[in-house]
């Protein structure tokens, strides 16, 4: 019989806790070691649907990669969004797992695979891995051959699974592109490393306002990369299906599933035409 305790440990072989960057919240969420396991489901986030989903398909552990109560919490009442999945989780006896930056630093994780489709040649760690320093945070290489801006953009729309919000660029669509920085997830805190700011584009998620216009300015006076801003979710889940191989691997007597529910936070986006200026209010009474 498998346990919880000994996904933990096929877990902790193949990302281990240690790795983990020291604001990160990995390992077991919610749920007993001892209990037995015959189907692992793994999602990016643990939400009320991927919780039912894992119910629902009779998954003793949910594994995840967004760890629930990252920021901590002083309750976990079904009052809460939080609350209600580990209520959920936890009345069926289904156990919460979350395996994070510890997952991302590996060849295979969120930049190491986006990197190994595109075909980066040399790819390596942006931030090397302060234990293994054969791991790290986001992968920096070459593309097999010189492309535009524009082409990588749509060769990436093809690659990610398709989310409301699409993909945003920043710079000229038909600049060479051939060197190309990736942090899956937020990586705006690595716009100004050394291996990004020499990268022709850096594709990531989540980039804010300021310093998505801070490093604009930078890239349009020579300095720095064009941006490719992607879903946070959709960067991530490239890591859910080699992960379940990998486990699969690990765990032979476990059942491995992936979740195909979209988890990007976004249902729909309006386009609006380029330059045309917004309509005069009208004041309802």
């Amino acid at each position: 019989m498998t346990s919880v305790a000994d996904v933990q440990r096929a877990v902790e072989s193949l990302w281990p806790a240690a790795t983990a960057e020291d604001w990160d919240a990995v390992g077991l969420v919610a749920g007993d070691p001892a209990d037995p396991v015959e189907r692992v489901l793994l999602a990016v986030d643990a939400v009320e649907a991927t919780a039912a989903e894992a119910v629902e398909r009779g998954a003793q552990l949910l594994l995840v990669h967004h760890p629930l109560l990252l920021r901590g919490a002083t309750s976990v009442a079904a009052t809460t969004p939080a609350g209600r999945v580990i209520t959920r989780l936890v009345r069926a006896r289904t156990a919460l797992l979350a395996a994070h930056t510890n997952a991302d630093a590996v060849d295979r994780g969120t930049s190491g695979e986006l990197a190994r489709m595109l075909g980066l040649e040399g790819a390596r760690p942006i931030v090397v891995n302060r234990v293994d320093p054969a791991k790290g945070l986001g992968r920096v290489g070459d593309l097999p051959a010189a492309t535009t801006l524009g082409d990588l953009a749509r060769t990436l729309a093809g690659l990610l699974p398709a989310v409301a919000g699409g993909i945003r660029v920043a710079g000229d669509a038909d600049r060479a592109v051939r060197r190309v920085a990736i942090c899956g997830g937020a990586g705006d805190s690595l716009l100004r490393e050394a291996e990004v700011a020499g990268a022709d584009a850096y594709i990531t998620s989540d980039l804010r306002h300021h310093p998505a216009s801070d490093a604009r300015e930078r890239h349009a006076a020579g300095e720095g990369p064009a941006l490719v801003d992607v879903s946070h979710w959709a960067s991530e889940s490239l890591w859910l299906r080699p992960a379940a191989d990998e486990l699969r691997a690990a765990l032979p007597g476990v059942e491995v599933l992936v979740s195909d529910i979209r988890t990007d936070p976004w249902d729909f986006a309006v386009p609006q035409a380029r330059g045309e200026a917004p309509q005069e209010e009208r004041a309802w009474h």
